[in-house]
């Protein structure tokens, strides 16, 4: 009700440019029980019941921080009703108004979850199953230097290259799907992984397909051979690393700027000066607090 409140709701809008596409991005949508509560993305993660799903055996569910409905269910999906809007605008000539819920939408994302309940995958409680953390096989392992592998070995072909990899034979191992065997196996899995560095792992699994890889902390990504052959992180002028936009077009890539973040309000000015405002008008807005300066060099 915000935007209904300043005069600039849909309806408004829409009667002034019919061809508008006006997205609203919300925790809980824009009708329904919670519509108007605050929330954040641990409850809207909660209420589309994928929470439930996350987390170790025995223990209580967990949110991977807040990447799952803010950014993948809330951003990513509502910028999608964005695209989708304006390819059905190109045919009817008309906008229209997006209702972007965080719940739905990473109830949406989710939609593996949902409609592979009857494939076995998901038929054991939070943390036995296959992708859960339940698996010896789809699991992190900790290294002799503190580190971690990732190891996700789920195909028989890949399952059997992890094996040797870790110096096992698989005649005298319980069959890879046998459930009440995992637990065991994981605790020789671990033992294992634990006996060598990080870097003695990769060099065993290095250019195989037993599905193992480091897990690399934020400082060594950009430094990893394959991330540096393609170029997937970069530095801005203050020696910042951060992503490479994603996808990777090959006629129109992203041309990522390599300057430092821009603090809030540091262009306020300088866009409203580019836009008509007056310096009178500027100052105005900002003595009646409704824009806010980030340089501190600003002189009004």
């Amino acid at each position: 009700g915000v935007m209904e409140r300043l005069g600039l709701g849909p309806e408004v809008l829409l009667q002034e440019n019919p061809r508008l596409i006006y997205a609203r991005l919300t925790g809980f949508g824009q009708t329904g029980k919670y519509a108007r509560s605050a929330g954040h993305d641990i409850n809207y993660l909660a209420l589309s019941g994928v929470l439930s799903k996350l987390g170790r055996k025995d223990e209580n569910p967990y949110a991977p921080v807040n990447l799952l409905a803010d950014f993948a269910g809330g951003g990513v999906i509502c910028a999608m009703g964005i695209i989708t809007a304006l390819y059905e605008r190109t045919k009817s000539g008309k906008g229209q108004v997006i209702d972007a819920s965080m719940v739905e939408g990473v109830a949406y994302l989710s939609s593996f979850l949902w409609k592979s309940q009857n494939l076995g995958l998901w038929s054991r409680p939070r943390g036995e199953n296959l992708l859960d953390s339940g698996a010896p096989f789809y699991e992190t392992y900790k290294t002799s230097d503190g580190k971690f592998m990732a190891v996700g070995a789920i195909e028989p072909k890949f399952y059997e290259q992890l094996i040797k990899g870790l110096g096992l034979d698989s005649v005298e191992l319980p069959s890879q799907m046998s459930f009440s065997d995992w637990p065991e196996m994981k605790e020789k899995f671990a033992s294992i992984f634990a006996q060598k560095t990080q870097a003695e792992w990769c060099s065993i699994f290095d250019g195989t397909d037993a599905c193992v890889t480091p897990v690399l902390p934020f400082d060594d990504v950009a430094s990893h051979q394959h991330n540096k052959q393609r170029g997937s992180f970069i530095k801005n002028d203050e020696e910042e690393i951060s992503p490479r936009p994603a996808p990777v077009l090959s006629r129109t890539p992203a041309v990522p700027s390599l300057k430092r973040d821009p603090f809030i309000g540091e262009h306020t000015e300088e866009i409203l000066l580019e836009y008509g405002f007056t310096k009178q008008e500027i100052a105005k807005l900002y003595s009646d607090k409704v824009i806010e300066f980030g340089d501190p060099k600003a002189s009004l």
